[in-house]
Parts: structure tokens; sequence; C-alpha cells
């Protein structure tokens, strides 16, 4: 090195950063010459590198589960935990008063336990105004439905293991109206026990939920919920035509890197159903995509995602992979 010059590491501060946003960096440094050099001016760089801020205090960089983002002004997005553990993931929608996907991790350790409290309460995270009545009385009660529940997007049973995480499965946000006897209480009840049951064929399985009001393209007809008294805001509440679920599952080597992946996808036109045969409505996660727009997994790499999201595996299929 020459005379003069000194090698170590260096810090800088920043801040008003946007949370969930990769952000890149390179070091330089100007060396004036010296002497005979004293006119020459020479800049060193680093690599490029980078670093993703935080989504209230959770990494979602490798959360595989996520889909890609979604901005807009309606939109609210969201990671809730306890302490280092991430539990669920939503994009809520003001427009309809519902989350368009909640996101979560599921393993047979999150379903072992007694739970905590079932009483429903407002997400604190943003206004109460934007969320459906729905704390201090069920749908029955504040706007005469009922044949309707508070459906769970991401499920109370599948949170037993964790009090605060079992908790926060009671926010207003992980909940749609659903016709509870004969597809709250059946096909979809026996869906969400399907999915626990994964559990013993796979260390992790991924797990993404959400209503469909209208297919992308669709002009179906959105029915509404009105409140029993003028207390109630929302007055009106729309009611979801088509509820869906996509799982995944994925193998790794001894390093930890993905080394194949299969998904499998759930749709459900909301009605009611005599049976519970959930595998009778399985299609192909790029069906998904096009009937919901979002863009699933992709986290997962391009090699592995294409095959995986344009195969129709059966149920049973799926849970012995």
């Amino acid at each position: 090195m020459a005379a003069g010059s000194s090698a170590g590491s260096f810090t800088a501060d920043v801040s008003n950063l946007t949370p969930g946003t990769t952000y890149y960096f390179q070091a330089y440094a100007t060396v004036s010459g010296t002497g005979n050099q004293s006119s020459t001016t020479q800049t060193f760089t680093s690599p490029v590198n980078s670093f993703t801020t935080k989504v209230d205090g959770y990494e979602i960089r490798g959360y595989l589960e996520m889909p890609a983002e979604t901005t807009g002004a309606n939109y609210v997005n969201h990671t809730w935990g306890e302490g280092d553990n991430r539990n669920y993931s939503y994009l809520f929608d003001k427009t309809y008063y519902t989350s368009t996907w909640v996101a979560y991790p599921l393993t047979a350790s999150h379903t072992v336990g007694s739970g905590g409290s079932s009483s429903w309460k407002y997400d604190p995270t943003f206004e109460s105004e934007c969320q459906i009545n729905i704390v201090s009385n069920s749908y029955p009660t504040n706007y005469n439905a009922s044949e309707y529940a508070r459906g769970h997007q991401c499920p109370n049973a599948s949170r037993k293991s964790d009090a605060t995480m079992n908790s926060q499965t009671y926010y207003s946000t992980n909940q749609t109206p659903q016709r509870q006897d004969k597809f709250n209480a059946s096909i979809w009840s026996s869906l969400e026990g399907a999915v626990r049951n994964l559990t013993s064929s796979a260390d992790t399985v991924y797990v993404i939920t959400g209503p469909v009001y209208q297919k992308v393209g669709g002009n179906e007809t959105i029915n509404y919920l009105t409140s029993a008294k003028t207390s109630v805001k929302p007055e009106k509440v729309p009611i979801p035509n088509y509820y869906w679920k996509a799982i995944l599952k994925v193998k790794r080597n001894a390093a930890g890197n993905l080394t194949d992946a299969a998904a499998i996808a759930v749709w459900l036109p909301h009605k009611d159903y005599d049976n519970s045969n959930y595998a009778d409505y399985v299609v192909s996660i790029d069906q998904i995509e096009q009937w919901t727009g979002l863009d699933l997994f992709p986290l997962i790499p391009d090699e592995l995602e294409l095959p995986m999201e344009s195969a129709t595996l059966t149920w049973s299929q799926f849970y012995a992979w």
C-alpha cells in the first residue's frame, strides 16, 4: 500500500427508509496524487451490495409463502408474529374490507397446544373504520345474516402452539363472511384440516389463501350483507364469490438450497356444498394466478417455479411428494 494510506471498516447511518424495500449501495474513495503526481486523482469503488428493510420487524426476503408485491393507496400490507417467529402476513384491500390474501408457514408444531383468546378484535395496524364490524357481535347480529360466520383465513387451529399468535388470528383483517353450515363448517373446514395433515409428510408447508369477488376480466355479480342497524359500519359488506388456497412444499440439499418444489391449489365457488370433497376442486397454480392476477411463490427459482405452477397434481400425489 502507498505511504499514508490506511485500511479498515467503516459504517454509515441512514434514516427515513421505506419498510420492505431493497436498497443498493456502493462504497467509493477518491485519492489525490502527491509529489510529481499532484494533479492526478483516482477513484476506487467496491462491488454493489444491497439490503432489504424489514416490515414490522420481520425480514420478508426468503418468505417462500409471500406473493409478489402489490401496491396502491387502498392496500395495507402487514406481518404479525411473536418474538422472532413470524405468524402470518396479509394484504388488506380497503375497497372490499377484507384481505386479498393471507400467507403463512405451517409446521406440525404450530398445530399442538391450547391456543389463546378467541375474542375477535379490530386490527390495530390501521383505522377500524375500514374494517368490518364483527368485533362485539358476529354477522347474524350486525348484518342480519344468520347463515354467515367469521371465516378465518389463517385458521386458529393452525396456530395453537403460541397464545399470542393464536390470538392474532382473531383480528378482523383475518376473516371474511363465509356461509357457515355447508361451507365454513364443511368443505372449507375439511380443506383446512387436510392442509394441517400435510405437515406429516413435510417439514414445512407454505400456505396462501384468499377470497375473490370477481375473476380477472370477469363480471360476476357481487352481493352484499347490509347492516342490521344504522350504528353498524360499514353499512354494506361484499360477499366473496370464490375462495382459494395455494400450498407449497420444497426440498433442500445439505447446504439449505432449494432443489425441488411442488404446489397444489384448490378453488371453491362460495356456495353451500352437500359434501366435503375439496380434492375435486384442485387446480394448478397457473390457474389461480390467471383468475386472481396475483404472482404466487415468486421466490422459487424459475427452473423450479415454471413446471411447478403449470402442474396439476392430485391431492394424494401432493401429500406423498
